[in-house]
């Protein structure tokens, strides 16, 4: 039994790949029972990256904890039967279907929610109804490159590049949590669920130009589009006489202690340098200098001085430092469990705390299939349902 703040709700999970499963894995880890309903073959990152046992590679393990999982062939009727009763009790349903196949197979959302008024019905799409693209595949890198990421990536590397992580699919996962969580209220107020739709490129786009927009917030621009202290070439980490360390000196004071520890005190009065107005007209210069001044010291000095001067600074880390992380080893950020075929596996924590509600890792990851007759079953499947349906 889990004890998280979703505790008590069931999620109909029929995503696949990155983007939904981090989305239900976050749902799961706040109690909620996901059931993952996949297809015959499996959801493709049971295939991707190191692995002890077939279907069970380290992605998989990474995007499917605290799961169920069912396996429908929704090609079968008798697989669709089963899907509608467990839709007749479900709190959410959520798929990665492209519309066109969703509506083909009859799970459109019209269609459940006239069966089930209660449901929060999510549709995680790449491109958002009536727009140009609908309908469309998208894959992260796709998305990258149409959002914008790749190149302001350009800016830094001279040509386009991919951020190297899977950022897309891993921000609208989160973006999607919270939008279900949030159709969930609603549904607590008023009664009735509803569809929710969180289209990859506009959730990209809207993230991107959060902060990028800049000078095209205003009609007509005042100014450039693109955040100029973020696209500094020297906005990085800064080389130290022995290696590298993260700093990022932002306040009128901080700047002038800066100044101060690197004997330039000339430039805290510097009118290029001297207000935060300034500083971002002069971003390129301001960063640059103080790259230079940064090679004076190793890191370790760096560290000391700039703690003692209350301005913020950390190691650059690796992933593998992240392993021996001093802090996310003080709160326990690293999970060791014994899966029962997969051996010692280790898991990052749910970062949000819930103080009344906690959320836990409470169920590893399944085996394909693993729970479908006891899934069905709670739907009220008889035996011979049961087996017209299992594979």
């Amino acid at each position: 039994m889990t004890s998280g703040p979703l505790a008590g709700l069931k999620v109909l999970d029929l995503t696949s790949v990155v983007f939904g499963p981090l989305c239900t894995q976050v749902l799961g880890d706040q109690g909620a029972d996901v059931i993952k309903i996949e297809a015959p073959e499996g959801d493709t990152t049971r295939y991707t990256g190191p692995a002890r046992n077939k279907g069970m590679a380290a992605l998989f393990l990474g995007l499917n904890r605290n799961k169920r999982s069912l396996v429908l062939d929704l090609k079968q009727q008798a697989a669709k039967d089963a899907l509608w009763r467990l839709i007749d009790t479900a709190d959410v349903i959520v798929h990665s279907i492209r519309p066109q196949a969703v509506e083909r197979l009859g799970f459109a959302p019209d269609a459940v929610l006239a069966r089930n008024p209660r449901i929060v019905y999510a549709a995680l799409t790449g491109y958002g109804t009536g727009g140009a693209y609908e309908g469309k595949p998208a894959y992260d890198d796709v998305i990258q490159g149409q959002s914008g990421i790749a190149a302001l990536m350009s800016q830094l590397a001279g040509e386009p590049r991919y951020a190297p992580m899977i950022m897309g699919d891993k921000t609208c996962g989160l973006v999607a949590s919270q939008a279900i969580t949030a159709a969930l209220l609603a549904r607590e107020r008023t009664g009735k669920g509803q569809y929710v739709e969180v289209p990859m490129l506009e959730t990209m786009a809207a993230f991107v130009l959060a902060e990028h927009l800049f000078g095209h917030t205003f009609a007509p621009p005042k100014g450039g589009i693109g955040y100029n202290r973020v696209l500094a070439p020297w906005r990085r980490p800064y080389k130290t006489k022995d290696g590298y360390i993260a700093m990022l000196v932002y306040t009128d004071a901080q700047w002038r202690r800066f100044w101060s520890l690197v004997g330039r005190e000339e430039l805290g009065q510097d009118p290029r340098f001297s207000t935060m107005s300034a500083r971002a007209d002069n971003i390129a210069d301001v960063y640059r200098i103080a790259g230079e001044c940064m090679l004076a010291r190793t890191t370790e000095e760096w560290l000391k001085v700039l703690e003692k001067n209350e301005i913020p600074s950390a190691h650059v880390r690796s992933l593998e430092d992240l392993m021996t992380d001093e802090h996310l080893t003080s709160v326990g950020f690293f999970q060791r469990f014994t899966h029962p075929t997969e051996g010692e596996i280790r898991q990052p924590s749910p970062p949000a705390r819930f103080g009344a509600t906690p959320s836990s890792i409470s169920r590893l990851q399944p085996r394909l299939g693993e729970h479908s007759r006891e899934i069905l079953a709670e739907a009220g499947l008889s035996p011979e349902e049961i087996e017209r349906v299992i594979i």
